[in-house]
């Protein structure tokens, strides 16, 4: 049996439409069931529907601040849908630690660099300040703190001097799309384990993989 994965997102759900053609292999051991959105006009719903996923609106600005109240319909929803584990693809809303604690460990985001550098807005514009020579995403659980919890995956980029916020943006978002599905798979498929503030996958035994930038040779 594949998993049910709900997406949420609240724009154009990139990593959303990235996920759900990963899904769409035989081998893939993970279906989405649904597309939420906080949003009305997320571009996403659009692009989940036309590939014939599932999609909810639950706006949440009719709730304000009441994050609890929010989250109470959130999860008649997910449990309409039979919904096993969550992937945040851009979803702009925090959630309480009460929620966030019923999800632990079935719940993944993806932030565009290499946590713990640069969490929060602008961490595109955090990296090209701190001067730094890679810069990349990462995949990880999520936990009450903002771009925190056990890392999952990470992918990294070269950054050159005259990248600008957009540029650098555009060549992570590449790095996105190939790695949120792949720790999808991972979690979906039992690979996963949680120990304290780390992730383990099971089978890894990867002491390979160097990148080393600026190049000098």
């Amino acid at each position: 049996m594949k998993a049910r994965v709900a997406i949420l997102i609240s724009g154009r759900g990139s990593n959303m439409a990235a996920l759900i053609d990963a899904a769409t292999a035989a081998d893939f051991p993970a279906e989405i069931a649904t597309v939420i959105s906080n949003r009305a006009d997320a571009a996403g719903l659009e692009k989940a529907a036309a590939s014939g996923i599932k999609t909810k609106v639950i706006e949440s600005k009719p709730f304000g601040k009441d994050r609890a109240g929010f989250e109470a319909v959130l999860q008649r929803a997910l449990d309409e849908e039979k919904v096993e584990l969550i992937c945040l693809g851009g979803f702009m809303r925090l959630f309480t630690a009460e929620f966030v604690q019923r999800w632990y460990g079935k719940m993944l985001n993806i932030h565009p660099s290499l946590l713990p550098s640069f969490p929060g807005l602008d961490p595109h514009g955090q990296a090209l300040r701190a001067g730094v020579k890679i810069s990349g995403a990462t995949v990880h659980f999520v936990i009450p703190e903002t771009d925190a919890g056990p890392i999952v995956m990470q992918g990294a980029v070269a950054v050159a001097d005259d990248d600008t916020a957009e540029t650098l943006s555009q060549r992570i978002l590449d790095i996105e799309h190939r790695i949120y599905p792949e720790a999808l798979r991972l979690l979906a498929s039992g690979r996963l384990r949680l120990e304290g503030d780390f992730c383990r996958i099971a089978g890894d035994t990867e002491r390979g993989g160097t990148l080393i930038s600026p190049r000098t040779i």
